[in-house]
């Protein structure tokens, strides 16, 4: 589907479909004849959130059909109100079965709202909104294929909206192209996506620009690093772990050293504290956190931002096996610290332990990491907010506002401080569980609190939100969601 802007509305030109969003209770004779606000007005449309009318046109009209989109009330919008819309035109397209879509946006300007942002938002959630895996199922990908839209052109009256709505479109391509290889990375199933399809993608990336070089950290290396928290938890594996760096180094002069580091267990069976078999059936996402590494830097190679940026995942896959870490062993991460294993389920934890001690032994300014990482944020937040905890409290008063920007919400969960006598080990330095059905999302943050040292952290726990099990936002269909990719480009555009 190719997306086009046009200056002024179109005249002479045939479409199957032309939208036109429509703000709570806004009159629309300036851009419907009367038949269709007759129409409207007896079927009760209203321009409501997410409410619709699909009205067909006849006597040989170029126009085939007119889509009246609700996009709600005027002072309440937001950024995120025109991806929503996007979203919600992928879906009523794909029923349509449009080829060639025009959408007016004029009538729809908010001045809290940038067209630039504007516009990027609303293609996100269009591209978005019409996302589907289906490398698995041909039949599906004919379907799809055949039933896409080739084209959608939008239209807008001012000139100076178009050369802003320019920029945005751009952008929007960019972080789209980002935002889907993290979901199809998170949707493949484990069994292709193990360490090394996790390296092979990030070398794919870094292939894109110049500006991205990419750093492999083998077995061997991780050894010679002593990395023996990510080592054990990878020893019940056939698969080898699989480090890797990657460094956007910008334009100009930098002016700050950013660093994310993702967690990526290719596939989580609990290890020897084996799952149940209904946990293990969506653990090919345990790795969203990597994914979303991958994506940002797939997003930064068109996307240019001030500052230099290291991306960081060590790749292992947690299973059982005669060589697997076993509850009561005392393992320790590359900066010296041990921890005691009473839960080999709790291995995501393990592993950052020693990325984020290499991420500080690189003297960053800030650094950020992302996590599928405990049950007990999902039970706290629910599926569609990550929790946020840290050490720079305006960092994430930051992320949360960027994310309710992006349609990314997070809340913060408070790092009390007697919180951390938690993770305590009687015999070594942290244990990777907390008190038994006691605060297990904090209980995680303050483990990994002690790899970050001094340097300002945030941990974002993305359990709930990395995976859509149904539709939850029009721009997110049911699977892996991408979460992180658009967010933390946009806080490295803010720096």
């Amino acid at each position: 589907m190719q997306i086009f802007l046009e200056k002024g509305l179109a005249r002479g030109k045939e479409f199957d479909l032309f939208v036109y969003p429509v703000l709570h209770k806004q009159s629309l004779t300036k851009f419907v004849d009367s038949s269709i606000v007759f129409y409207a007005d007896q079927e009760g449309f209203e321009g409501a959130v997410g409410e619709w009318l699909c009205v067909p046109v006849l006597n040989g009209a170029l126009t085939k059909k007119i889509l009246l989109l609700g996009i709600g009330e005027k002072r309440l919008l937001e950024e995120d109100s025109y991806r929503k819309l996007g979203g919600q035109l992928a879906k009523r397209i794909r029923e349509s079965k449009a080829k060639n879509v025009a959408v007016s946006l004029d009538a729809i300007v908010s001045p809290g709202v940038s067209g630039r942002d504007m516009i990027r938002a609303f293609v996100e959630g269009l591209r978005l909104g019409n996302y589907v895996f289906h490398a698995y199922h041909a039949e599906h990908r004919e379907k799809h294929s055949k039933n896409a839209a080739k084209s959608v052109c939008i239209f807008a009256e001012s000139s100076s909206l178009i050369t802003a709505m320019q920029k945005g479109l751009e952008e929007a391509e960019s972080l789209v192209a980002g935002v889907c290889l993290a979901r199809d990375l998170v949707n493949t199933p484990s069994m292709d996506m193990g360490p090394q399809q996790m390296a092979d993608a990030a070398n794919e990336v870094a292939r894109l620009s110049k500006r991205i070089k990419i750093m492999h950290i083998d077995m061997v290396e991780m050894e010679r690093l002593g990395m023996g928290a990510a080592l054990s938890v990878a020893r019940g594996s056939l698969y080898e772990p699989k480090g890797v760096h990657l460094i956007y180094t910008p334009k100009g002069k930098s002016k700050r050293k950013i660093i994310i580091v993702g967690k990526a267990v290719t596939f989580d069976s609990g290890g020897l504290s084996l799952k149940p078999a209904d946990g293990m059936t969506t653990m090919k996402i345990d790795m969203a956190g990597g994914a979303a590494v991958v994506g940002l830097f797939r997003a930064l190679a068109k996307i240019d931002v001030d500052v230099e940026v290291h991306g960081i995942f060590l790749a292992v896959e947690n299973m059982p096996s005669g060589s697997a870490y076993r509850p009561g062993d005392v393992v320790k991460a590359m900066d010296g610290t041990t921890i005691e294993i009473l839960n080999t389920d709790a291995e995501g934890r393990v592993t950052l332990a020693d990325a984020l001690a290499y991420a500080k032994t690189l003297q960053p300014d800030i650094i950020i990491d992302i996590a599928t990482l405990t049950g007990a944020c999902v039970a706290a937040l629910g599926e569609e907010i990550a929790g946020a905890m840290g050490t720079d409290r305006k960092l994430i008063e930051k992320l949360i506002a960027y994310g309710r920007q992006t349609g990314e919400p997070i809340w913060e969960l408070p790092m009390f401080p007697a919180y951390e006598e938690h993770v305590k080990s009687r015999i070594a330095n942290l244990k990777n569980t907390g008190a038994r059905g006691q605060a297990g999302a904090i209980a995680g943050a303050m483990f990994l609190k002690r790899f970050a040292g001094a340097i300002p952290w945030v941990h974002l726990d993305i359990a709930g939100p990395a995976y859509a099990e149904r539709e939850v936002r029009s721009d997110t269909p049911q699977g892996g969601t991408g979460f992180g990719v658009r967010l933390l480009i946009r806080y490295l555009q803010g720096l």
